[in-house]
C-alpha cells in the first residue's frame, strides 16, 4: 500500500513529462487567429448580434409596407329575424373579406425603418470589434504557449547541468575525493531543477490545451517556434490609425451617430398617418345593407394632438443617449491616443530590458562553465557551482521573460493601433 501513493505520483510525473508529444497539430500565429475569429464563442454570439439586429430591421420595416388580411365568418342564428315583413337577418350567413392597408404618409414608420438599418450597421461593427478583441487574446496565448516552450527548454538544461554535476559529485564520492555533502547538495539541486521541469511542462500543456480550446480543437494545439510581426508604423501614423482603424472606435462612433439620427428625427412625433384600406368582400345571403359582393375603400388620417406628454419623454431619452453616446466617444478617443502612447513607450522599455537581459543570460552561463571548469579542477568549492547554476537558470529565465514581453508589446501597440489583426 505504501508504494502506491509513489506509482501514481510516477505516473503523473511520467505524464506531465510527456505533455507536449499530446499535442494534435503545429499551427502558425495566422491560423490560430482564424480559427480563432472563426470558432469562438466570442465571434459566434457576435455574429448572432448581426442576425437579430437583422430581424429587428425586418420587424422595423414591416409596419411601412402593405398589409393583407383575408377574413372569413359563418354566423349562426336561431331563426331569421323579420322586420315589417322583410328577413333583416337570416338564420345561416356567411361573409369574407380581404383587407389591404397601404400606409400613405407614416414619417414615424419611415424613421424607425432608418433607424433600425443603422443599428445593424452597428451590430456588424460591434461584431468586429469582437473579432479584434479574440483575435488579440489568441495572439497573446500563442505567444504565451511560445514562452511555455522556451522555458520548458530552460529547465531541462538546467536539470542536465544539475544532473553532470550530480555525477561528478558522485563519482569524486565514490573514488574519495569529494564528500557526501557535496553528494547531497547536488542531489538537491538536481531534485529542485526536476521539479521546476515538470511544473514548466503542465504549465505548457495547460497553455495548448487553452489555445486548443480558444481555436475550436478537442485537445490541445502546439505552436512554431517563430513569429514574424508587423513592422508598427510611425508614431505620429500610429495616432490617426487608432482614431479610424480601430474597431472599437469606429464602432463607438457609428453608436454616437445613430443615436444622433434618432434625436433630429424626433419631429416625427408630432406628423400625421394617412393610411388607406381597401375591402372587397362576399356576404351570403345578401342583407338590406350588404348586398353579396362589393368593396369599399377608406382613407384613415390620424393627427397626434395629444399624448399625454409621452413625445416629451422620448425626446429627452433619445438627448440623454446622444449625450451619453458623445461622452463614451470621447473617452474612448482619448483612451485609443493613450493606449498608443503606452505601448510605443512599453515597446521601447522591452527592447532595452530584452538587451540587458539577453547580456546577463550570457555573462551567466559563461560564468557556469568557467565555475564548472574550476571545480573539476579542482580551484573552487560545490557551493558556486550550485550557486551559479542556479543564476544561469533565473537569467536565461529573465531573458525568457523579456522577449515574451517585447513580443506583447508590439501586439499591444499593433492592437492599439487598429493595424491587428
Amino acid at each position: 500500500m505504501k508504494g502506491s501513493p509513489m506509482r501514481l505520483r510516477s505516473v503523473v510525473a511520467m505524464v506531465l513529462l510527456a505533455a507536449p508529444a499530446f499535442a494534435q497539430e503545429r499551427l502558425s500565429m495566422e491560423e490560430v487567429v482564424r480559427r480563432a475569429v472563426l470558432r469562438s464563442v466570442t465571434s459566434v454570439v457576435a455574429e448572432q448580434e448581426i442576425v437579430r439586429a437583422r430581424g429587428i430591421l425586418k420587424e422595423s420595416r414591416a409596419p411601412s409596407l402593405p398589409t393583407l388580411t383575408a377574413n372569413g365568418v359563418v354566423t349562426k342564428l336561431d331563426h331569421d329575424r323579420i322586420s315589417n315583413g322583410q328577413v333583416s337577418a337570416y338564420g345561416s350567413q356567411q361573409s369574407a373579406n380581404v383587407t389591404l392597408t397601404v400606409p400613405l404618409i407614416a414619417p414615424q414608420r419611415w424613421l424607425e425603418w432608418s433607424h433600425a438599418s443603422d443599428q445593424l450597421n452597428v451590430a456588424k461593427l460591434s461584431a468586429e470589434d469582437a473579432r479584434r478583441q479574440v483575435a488579440v487574446f489568441s495572439a497573446r496565448l500563442y505567444l504565451a504557449v511560445m514562452a511555455q516552450h522556451r522555458l520548458v527548454q530552460i529547465n531541462r538544461e538546467a536539470r542536465d547541468a544539475a544532473k553532470a554535476h550530480l555525477d561528478d559529485a558522485h563519482a569524486r564520492f565514490e573514488v574519495g575525493s569529494g564528500n557526501r555533502l557535496d553528494e547531497v547538495r547536488a542531489g538537491q539541486q538536481m531534485a529542485t531543477n526536476q521539479s521546476a521541469l515538470a511544473q514548466a511542462q503542465a504549465n505548457l500543456f495547460r497553455a495548448m490545451e487553452a489555445l486548443g480550446s480558444l481555436v475550436g480543437e478537442e485537445g490541445p494545439v502546439d505552436v512554431e517556434d517563430q513569429v514574424a510581426l508587423a513592422v508598427p508604423p510611425s508614431s505620429e501614423q500610429a495616432m490617426e490609425d487608432s482614431q479610424s482603424l480601430r474597431a472599437d472606435v469606429r464602432a463607438q462612433k457609428e453608436r454616437a451617430e445613430a443615436a444622433r439620427r434618432v434625436l433630429r428625427d424626433s419631429y416625427a412625433d408630432y406628423l400625421p398617418l394617412l393610411q388607406a384600406v381597401v375591402q372587397p368582400f362576399l356576404q351570403h345571403p345578401a342583407t338590406v345593407t350588404f348586398p353579396e359582393s362589393g368593396w369599399q375603400v377608406q382613407f384613415v388620417l390620424s393627427i397626434p394632438l395629444f399624448d399625454g406628454g409621452a413625445r416629451y419623454g422620448f425626446h429627452d431619452q433619445r438627448s440623454a443617449a446622444y449625450e451619453e453616446s458623445k461622452a463614451q466617444l470621447e473617452g474612448l478617443l482619448r483612451q485609443a491616443r493613450s493606449d498608443v502612447r503606452t505601448a510605443f513607450e512599453s515597446v521601447r522599455r522591452a527592447d532595452e530590458s530584452l538587451q540587458t537581459a539577453q547580456q546577463a543570460a550570457r555573462l551567466a552561463n559563461e560564468a557556469l562553465t568557467m565555475t564548472s571548469l574550476a571545480y573539476r579542477e579542482g580551484a573552487t568549492n560545490d557551493l558556486e557551482v550550485i550557486d551559479a547554476e542556479r543564476q544561469a537558470r533565473d537569467a536565461a529565465t529573465a531573458a525568457l521573460v523579456a522577449e515574451d514581453s517585447a513580443r506583447q508589446a508590439r501586439i499591444d501597440l499593433l492592437a492599439a493601433t487598429g493595424r491587428f489583426p
